[in-house]
């Protein structure tokens, strides 16, 4: 077991508070939780990619980065009309 996946084994039980906060809390809470999970789920892969050695991770990792920077808006101005 190398650090890597020691790290990538500490990042996603860091996950659970923020599925905890997804599931009881208001609206802009939830925003939050969810960009931070993405942001750990993106850091998850790239420790992943480094932990196995193979970097379609690191690729998945960079999509995902790209995706949530375009999504982030989407979901403010959602919010911004309904809410």
């Amino acid at each position: 077991m190398s650090a890597w996946f020691i790290a990538s084994l500490a990042l996603l039980i860091g996950m659970v508070p923020l599925l905890i906060v997804l599931e009881r809390t208001d609206t802009v809470s939830r925003l939050i939780a969810l960009e931070t999970l993405t942001v750990m789920t993106a850091l998850v892969l790239l420790t992943l990619a480094e932990a196995f050695g193979r970097s379609f991770y690191a690729m998945l990792a960079l999509i995902l980065a790209l995706t949530s920077v375009v999504g982030s808006p989407v979901y403010a101005r959602f919010l911004e009309r309904y809410l």
